[in-house]
């Protein structure tokens, strides 16, 4: 099974890899590639990438951004209406709420127990700069702690992260793809 994805930065990608290990290690995960900077680069390509990875026989597509201080449901909305109709169904799209880091600080214990700190630590609107800090994560070390963050979103208990609204709505989105994949994803609500 092939997974062709975009995502803004390093700490999307190691969430995709994350889940990729927990539910379906098989799949081969395949970045699109981003010609731009900008969440608004990243939404104007949705259709360039969708030709790009289905030329590559992907089974399905991962497109992850941030809402940033946008509602995440318009953006999803948005993002949604820019795929075109002949790859809506190979397509997920993943919004956060404000940013990664808000799904990845969901569970607050699990968190502050992986990182060695205080679960109020990370009890904020938006804990990107808590959660970069926790883990050591700069422009230079970004790139060499994918693996830790793909090994956090491995063994997290996912079905805390529920609360988030915009995680849920990922989630429940990807397991209804699931159904026609080879992979099979838990089902987090009988956990």
């Amino acid at each position: 099974m092939k997974v062709g994805y975009s995502v803004e930065g390093s700490t999307d990608r190691a969430f995709l890899r994350g889940l990729r290990d927990r539910w379906c290690l098989e799949a081969t995960l395949l970045e699109g590639r981003f010609r731009g900077q900008s969440g608004q680069s990243q939404r104007r390509e949705i259709p360039n990438t969708c030709l790009e990875l289905t030329s590559k026989s992907v089974d399905l597509i991962i497109f992850m951004r941030d809402a940033n201080n946008e509602d995440w449901q318009e953006v999803l909305k948005g993002d949604s209406n820019r795929c075109r109709e002949e790859h809506r169904h190979l397509v997920v799209f993943a919004v956060c709420d404000r940013n990664i880091e808000c799904w990845l600080c969901a569970d607050r214990d699990f968190i502050a127990g992986w990182t060695n700190r205080k679960p109020d630590h990370f009890d904020q609107p938006d804990p990107k700069k808590t959660f970069e800090q926790a883990l050591g994560l700069s422009a230079r070390t970004r790139g060499e702690k994918e693996p830790e963050i793909a090994s956090l979103v491995c063994k997290a208990p996912l079905k805390h992260w529920l609360s988030n609204k915009s995680f849920e709505a990922f989630y429940e989105e990807l397991r209804r793809q699931s159904k026609r994949l080879a992979c099979q994803i838990e089902n987090l609500r009988e956990r």
